[in-house]
């Protein structure tokens, strides 16, 4: 066989070589006919099955915040000690969901990794859905909703200004920023392919619709030079904001002097728990898109097994900072940051912190496996699993620290309301419409750079041909 090989130079196949970013025998007439038939055909029953569900959870989470806003913030499950619990939870667990999109689309794009261009056009969506879920949180909290604008330095007639030291406003500054500029970000990278579906339309209405917004789009060399600088400078902005953003939501915590939440570890720790919860999230997504819509010669095993890895990676981040805030509480010879994590890991909310261990640290080990990491019901099971341990996390650190305060007189136990539970369950309603009517208007994955990939691809093959 050697002596075959030799005889007619039959090149040996590199088992270091990475697989092919699209498989298939794939031109870009068959590409843009597999992306678009998407948002052209006729809508599939089961996406208007999926679609009245979650309008159901939407006018759900309406209903719950229309009572909040008519009878009080009293409604949540706040007490005292906990004055925080289900609503910090829920914003810090939909701020962490929608880290992994910016990331996948800024910090990698700059780092000319061509594997993300089959997911971070859903991944970036997600981080717009994700950022409107957790805005609800901070907007409603403050009880009176009507006065959200004082969020806002505006200067009004009582001559009263927003407290500029307080972690909310450092809050609203982070988001809207970085809804802002992902919102940029997304609708840049879209301009080519909704150029497309307008050349593509076939009604009047759907032609002028995406013509409006392909902003007259032409693909000519000028609009292409135009594009790409105004994509990497948004990718520019974009990456500190992806490390950014998570660490002044940690601040919510660092910044005060209760045991459990005043350490210098939560902003990298926050950071690297968000980008574990929103590839997870990326990873339950694109899963059941990849097989409903036929897309897996674009989302091929190679992307998912690269977002198997980033999980393991960050995982053991997230292990190792659970483990450092232990070492640090011993370290330190305090009493009371002794007793908060003692509390944390045997007291009442035991349950919820060695669920939150077993989801976030021990689970993902599994991807050492590349048996496991390759399978997909197996990363399916996971990436919710992951998701659950990421909300038990945020819980256990706001729920854990607070309940029983320096005065064991004071000390409570925290059970949410119906309201709680409800609302939290519409902003799941919420997200899922949007994303539903995403992918069935838009794009749902980015053309214009898969084709890109396809072009260095088959270069690359041809020159291997040649050889």
């Amino acid at each position: 066989m050697q002596a075959v090989a030799n005889e007619f130079k039959i090149p040996k196949e590199n088992p270091l070589a990475k697989p092919p970013l699209i498989e298939g025998e794939q031109s870009f007439s068959t590409l843009t006919e597999a992306v678009s038939v998407v948002v052209e055909d006729k809508t599939p029953r089961n996406w208007y099955i999926a679609f009245a569900i979650s309008v159901l959870g939407t006018m759900m989470l309406g209903g719950m915040l229309g009572y909040l806003v008519f009878t009080g913030v009293g409604v949540w499950g706040n007490n005292q000690p906990v004055g925080w619990a289900w609503d910090i939870t829920n914003f810090v667990f939909w701020i962490g969901i929608g880290h992994a999109g910016t990331l996948i689309s800024a910090i990698l794009f700059l780092f000319r990794q061509k594997w993300r261009t089959s997911i971070n056009r859903a991944a970036e969506a997600m981080t717009l859905f994700a950022v409107a879920c957790a805005a609800i949180y901070p907007g409603f909290h403050v009880g009176r909703i009507w006065l959200a604008y004082w969020l806002f330095p505006l200067p009004y007639n009582q001559g009263m200004w927003p407290n500029f030291r307080s972690p909310l406003e450092w809050d609203v500054f982070a988001v809207s920023t970085y809804g802002t500029v992902s919102l940029l970000f997304w609708y840049v990278g879209l301009i080519p392919d909704l150029a497309t579906l307008r050349d593509r339309a076939t009604t009047k209405m759907r032609q002028m619709i995406y013509g409006i917004f392909s902003l007259g789009w032409r693909g000519s060399n000028r609009h292409w030079q135009h594009y790409e600088v105004a994509y990497l400078i948004l990718a520019g902005i974009s990456t500190p904001l992806v490390l950014s953003v998570h660490s002044i939501v940690s601040f919510d915590f660092a910044v005060s002097k209760l045991p459990g939440w005043h350490t210098t570890i939560f902003p990298p720790y926050f950071v690297a728990g968000a980008v574990f919860s929103g590839f997870a999230m990326v990873m339950t997504l694109m899963l059941v898109a990849r097989w409903a819509l036929n897309l897996q010669h674009l989302i091929t095993m190679y992307h998912l097994e690269v977002m198997n890895k980033i999980m393991l990676v960050t995982g053991s981040i997230v292990g190792y900072a659970y483990s450092m805030e232990f070492f640090m509480a011993w370290y330190s010879g305090n009493m009371y940051e002794k007793f908060t994590f003692f509390n944390r890991a045997f007291g009442p909310y035991a349950w919820a912190y060695w669920t939150m261990f077993t989801c976030n640290v021990v689970s993902p080990q599994c991807f050492w496996s590349k048996k496991l990491r390759t399978s997909i019901p197996f990363m399916f099971f996971i990436s919710i699993v992951i998701n659950i341990g990421m909300w038990f996390e945020r819980f256990v650190i706001i729920a854990t620290s607070l309940h029983r305060d320096f005065i064991p007189s004071s000390w409570g136990y925290f059970r949410p309301s119906p309201v709680d539970i409800l609302t939290f369950a519409g902003t799941f309603g919420l997200f899922m419409t949007l994303f539903l009517l995403f992918i069935r208007f838009v794009p749902v994955i980015a053309l214009a750079e898969v084709k890109a990939v396809l072009a260095h691809q088959q270069h690359k093959a041809h020159g291997h041909a040649k050889h």
